[in-house]
């Protein structure tokens, strides 16, 4: 048995015989294949051009039930904070006074970049309060390179606020800066 498995096996060619030692009707075949597989791409390059086409079209018929959603749910005391406390994801990122500090988040809105895949926005609008001056803080998620990454605004914090700011902490007699992780 072992004999027939030996006599099946594929050769594998190296990088200089992949375009050399093939019979006349193997090399024209290989040629057809990349003549096909190009036009193959170019279609999908066009399909991914309409598709964005569409998915803008319709980004824009969104805004307006966007935006009177979001007039809805201005009537709704703490929806904000409600719905991220809520979230199985989300709630986990927060501690105590990060919560307190969305208690003055009144909007939330996600806009995608104009290309649609690299990226998005999220606007966090808040009310006066008392951790820090921003009336709205933007975060942006680029999504387009290989390791994802994200810019916010430069939060304005009030004396004494700054939830993100990192804290000594005291360890066998030893202080040592430790950077603590937050949602802002």
């Amino acid at each position: 048995m072992s004999g027939d498995l030996s006599a099946r096996k594929i050769k594998r060619f190296s990088e200089s015989e992949r375009s050399s030692d093939f019979d006349a009707a193997t090399q024209k075949a290989l040629e057809e294949i990349d003549v096909c597989q190009n036009e193959i791409d170019n279609i999908n390059e066009k399909a991914s051009e309409d598709i964005l086409k569409i998915e803008q079209k319709y980004n824009q018929l969104r805004k307006p039930f966007f935006e009177k959603r979001n007039q809805i749910i201005s009537n709704i005391p703490n929806f904000w904070i409600t719905a991220i406390m809520n979230h199985p994801d989300l709630s986990t990122l927060l501690d105590d006074s990060e919560e307190d500090c969305l208690h003055h988040l009144t909007k939330l809105e996600v806009e995608e970049f104009e290309d649609i895949k690299s990226g998005y926005w999220i606007k966090f609008y808040f009310e006066e309060n008392p951790y820090f001056e921003n009336a709205v803080i933007t975060k942006q998620y680029h999504l387009g390179c290989a390791t994802p990454k994200s810019e916010s605004t430069q939060i304005i914090w009030r004396e004494g606020c700054n939830l993100g700011q990192p804290s000594e902490t005291t360890r066998g007699g030893r202080k040592r800066r430790y950077e603590m992780k937050t949602f802002f």
